[in-house]
């Protein structure tokens, strides 16, 4: 006995109604308003599929670019990034605190660029506390940078906010450090991500 080779009836996916198909891949009757209507359907979807394709390919295009930039990059670049990392960090942080200048104690202006992450022990003097919270607070850059810092308003400001052993802690810290590569990579990527938890919370 032959089997039949007639597709089965379908239900057509635009207008809903029976009908017989040609072959196994119709999906819709022989209404033109259907066929248009899905047709157009088919070519948003592979167009989306397209443009979805073309954005992942970008982001892994993006992604080599930058990982062959990380690879040439020398131990002094990788500083300058997490010192960046660091530092906004720092600001940000004050900033949600709403504390003032560390050495001067007036307003800080965060409206334009006004304010450095400046450090009580400088990190040409202790560059081992260079990314030491304790040792870096919100400062004007008049103070920071004209001002050499205001050492001693400075200190007066960080014993007023964490305490005179910590301070103490920071001024007897003579320990010699050198980073790597690796772990300045991670102070980046620990800052940045800091950072982003901090702007989630405003």
């Amino acid at each position: 006995m032959a089997l039949s080779t007639t597709p089965r009836p379908k239900k057509c996916k635009e207008c809903g109604t029976k009908f017989q198909p040609r072959g196994s891949f119709d999906k819709v009757c022989e209404s033109m308003d259907c066929k248009l209507a899905f047709g157009l359907k088919v070519a948003a979807k592979s167009k989306a599929k397209r443009e979805r394709a073309e954005r992942i390919q970008q982001q892994v295009d993006r992604k080599i670019i930058r990982m062959k930039k990380d690879d040439l990059k020398t131990r002094r670049e990788w500083m300058v990034d997490a010192q960046r990392a660091f530092n906004a960090f720092i600001r940000l942080r004050d900033q949600l605190k709403g504390y003032a200048c560390i050495s001067s104690g007036r307003p800080l202006d965060w409206s334009g660029n006004g304010v450095d992450a400046g450090h009580y022990r400088s990190v040409g003097s202790a560059p081992h506390l260079r990314f030491n919270e304790d040792n870096c607070h919100a400062q004007s850059k008049k103070d920071n940078r004209y001002g050499a810092g205001c050492a001693v308003d400075y200190r007066i400001g960080l014993i007023a906010r964490i305490g005179i052993k910590r301070v103490e802690a920071l001024e007897a810290d003579q320990r010699p450090r050198k980073w790597s590569i690796e772990e300045l990579k991670q102070i980046t990527t620990t800052y940045k991500q800091r950072l982003r938890d901090l702007k989630k919370g405003i």
